[in-house]
């Protein structure tokens, strides 16, 4: 792969200072905070520490983090959480040093004196940082209430503290406009797990080992998900087969016993064929279905209307494929389903989730370990967001904006009440939102006042008139819970705050005071947070209070009384009906898929790409590391490239009607024609144009349910880029 020299791209120069200058206008520091972690050297030998990965992935790894001098020298993998079982990610072990100790990180607050987007900054006091703060939000309420100001945040770290606390408190309170982040990434997937079971927790992944046929669905295990992978590797030995269902072969399909390699966005006519043929082959369990569904006449009616030949001609898969598969699960004695992000990328995103996961409930796979669907072991969790966050702040008439529309809304002339003041927090929305373009024009709006806050300058950052600088999770406390694992966790400190930083939970303290808010709840200390995080009398925290939660060892989540969560045994589904929902009310009213179906979006140039989860950054987190550097890569099969005469390494355009970006041609057979692939979470400097492959992918196209974006259904064509 051609790489751009660090001469050609040179990362920007923040200002440092010494870590022990003294900052006079810095007020007092809260006696939890721990500015200097106990037991933690300032220099001499080295020492190793605990801490958790708080990145958002379902794994949620314990970490085991070298500090000398006051520094951090490498992070590893722990075995205090038996899971992640002292193994992480390379991404993790390369990159988290440099994120917090490189010439990128914010140290001091900086106020903006270029234009956006630039890197024209002067270093500023945090007094004088929250009087503009104050002074911008201050002036958009005074001319057009509390909801002209919104917070642009998503999933930074997943620590409970720092994801949500005191900042959701702070902004209920100014009664600032809400948003419905889930649309961004997960929602749909979350929306369709919950149309069938409600909140109850799925099925722990280490239950696979029981399991004699995996199903792996839109899930890149190796890359995202990453402990998945050996215990496949036992259940193979001990004679399970494991089936992959993904666009790409990835690592993982490299390593199975079928991959159906399909065409994008078309999983739910392979789901819905197959419970057709099932049923054609006696292989429902009728008395399951009775017994622990409701839908089940409505959800196979349709199904009846989707079959092999439609795999063939709809998915591009053989038709020996399909009944090889059809065979397997009709044999199997305990099937697991492993589902990921992948599907819920595509117009029809949530009718094949929905559809992948129906098929254990009506083949009778749930009740027993090792059979069930491995998503959201996390409801388990004994989390108290309402609690944590301030809930009863929130006036139920404060309006509720999409997350994917906030670049439609900040750029409307006619919004009755416009948005005039933003700020970004635990997010790089330029790197990970569709429409880039788009939403680089609406930060750029003068009229608009942005703050924002991040441990490193990001692309998000040069956005803004004011930088606070964040805490890393390796300066703060914190407790975490998991989406893809049943246990929970919590972190002390294993250094100083660098700089002047600060955590989450004290930006907002502070800030809180600036605008006058003064009641108790905003001066929780972290401590205190804690212990509002989760339900200290769940039996899952085994007698400990959660700012007492031990830091050597992770917590599992197992059911009240003890047993192995198992679905319809040990967990109830938690819906109205008490039963696996097959057919849903809400979403026929919604949108008229009360079952799943098949809705192709139009596709009118030649590829489709697809953005998956990088080896290089989790998201965008690490987009300004060393791994990152360069052009990133995009995939094509062979077929193409010779159409099109490229040789591997080529520079290449990719381009739509909303952008061109520039990538390298990799040729590969792992994709299929006529789909390309590339990494998301790039930062701007990776492409000569200044977009990434966010600016390709649409943001009007929504998923048919939740409103999701379709990441993959971004056509573009591809050209051979001029010497």
């Amino acid at each position: 792969m051609a790489l751009v020299s660090q001469a050609d791209n040179p990362p920007l120069q923040v200002p440092q200072w010494p870590r022990s200058r003294q900052i006079r206008d810095r007020p007092a520091m809260r006696d939890d905070i721990h500015p200097t972690p106990s037991g933690t050297p300032d220099s001499g030998a080295a020492q190793t520490l605990p801490s958790v990965c708080p990145l958002d992935c379902p794994d949620t790894c314990s970490l085991s983090v070298t500090v000398q001098d006051g520094q951090i020298r490498a992070v590893h993998g722990s075995h205090a959480n038996p899971f992640t079982a002292g193994v992480i990610c390379n991404k993790v072990a390369r990159s988290y040093a440099g994120f917090v100790h490189g010439p990128n990180r914010l140290t001091r607050p900086l106020r903006r004196t270029g234009p956006r987007g630039g890197d024209g900054f002067e270093p500023i006091s945090w007094e004088e940082a929250l009087d503009l703060i104050h002074e911008g939000f201050s002036s958009a309420i005074a001319a057009h209430g509390g909801q002209s100001v919104l917070p642009l945040n998503y999933a930074g770290p997943h620590g409970e503290l720092a994801a949500g606390s005191i900042d959701r408190r702070f902004f209920y309170k100014m009664g600032a406009t809400r948003m419905n982040r889930g649309p961004l990434c997960g929602g749909v997937r979350g929306g369709a797990y919950e149309s069938l079971f409600g909140t109850a927790p799925g099925m722990p992944p280490a239950q696979v080992l029981h399991s004699d046929l995996v199903l792996v669905w839109g899930n890149n295990v190796t890359v995202s998900n990453l402990h998945l992978a050996p215990l496949l590797k036992q259940a193979r030995k001990a004679g399970a087969k494991l089936v992959v269902i993904d666009p790409k072969r990835t690592k993982i399909a490299e390593q199975c016993d079928l991959h159906l390699q399909l065409v994008p966005g078309t999983d739910v006519v392979l789901a819905m064929a197959l419970a057709a043929e099932l049923d054609r082959r006696g292989a429902l369990d009728q008395d399951f279905i009775a017994r622990w569904t409701t839908g089940a006449d409505q959800y196979m009616a349709a199904a009846h209307g989707y079959t092999p030949d439609q795999v063939r001609d709809i998915c591009g898969l053989p038709v020996e494929q399909f009944n090889q598969l059809a065979d397997w699960i009709c044999a199997a004695r305990t099937m697991s389903t492993s589902l990921g992000n992948g599907i819920e990328r595509g117009r029809s995103g949530g009718s094949g989730l929905r559809a992948a996961v129906a098929l254990q409930a009506l083949t009778g796979q749930h009740g027993r370990i090792g059979a069930g669907v491995m998503a959201k072991p996390g409801f388990a969790a004994p989390k108290t967001p309402a609690r944590l966050q301030g809930d009863h702040l929130i006036d139920p008439d404060t309006r509720v904006i999409n997350i994917l529309d906030v670049a439609r809304k900040m750029l409307d002339p006619q919004m009755r009440i416009p948005i005039r003041a933003v700020m970004i927090y635990n997010h790089n929305p330029v790197a990970t939102h569709p429409d880039q373009a788009r939403l680089i024009e609406a930060l750029s709006q003068e009229e608009i006042f942005v703050a924002g806050s991040d441990v490193v300058m990001t692309d998000s950052m040069r956005m803004c008139d004011v930088i606070l600088p964040a805490s890393s999770h390796f300066e703060c406390n914190d407790v975490y819970g998991a989406y893809g694992q049943n246990y929970i966790q919590r972190a002390a400190p294993v250094i100083a705050q660098v700089g002047e930083s600060l955590p989450n939970t004290e930006i907002f303290r502070r800030l809180a005071a600036r605008f006058g808010y003064d009641t108790p709840e905003f001066r929780d200390s972290d401590a205190e947070l804690m212990d509002q995080a989760m339900d200290a009398q769940s039996p899952y925290l085994q007698g400990f209070r959660p700012q007492d939660m031990p830091l050597d060892r992770a917590l599992e989540i197992t059911t009240a009384d003890g047993r192995e969560p198992v679905m319809c045994d040990s967990v109830l589904p938690a819906t109205p009906s008490g039963r696996i929902e097959l057919f849903s009310d809400r979403y026929e009213a919604e949108g008229g898929f009360g079952v799943p179906r098949y809705d192709p979006a139009t596709r009118k140039l030649p590829f489709v790409l697809i953005t998956p989860s990088s080896s290089k950054r989790t998201n965008a987190t690490f987009g300004d590391q060393p791994l990152s550097d360069g052009e990133e890569i995009v995939e094509i099969h062979p077929e193409d490239a010779r159409r099109l005469d490229l040789q591997e390494g080529d520079k290449v355009d990719l381009l739509n009607d909303q952008a061109t970006v520039g990538l390298v041609a990799h040729i590969t057979d792992a994709t299929r024609p006529g789909v390309l692939y590339s990494p998301k979470g790039t930062w701007r400097k990776s492409s000569h144009t200044g977009l990434t492959v966010n600016a390709l992918i649409p943001i009007d196209l929504r998923t048919d349910i939740e409103d999701g974006a379709c990441y993959n259904e971004t056509c573009v064509e591809l050209r051979k880029r001029a010497p």
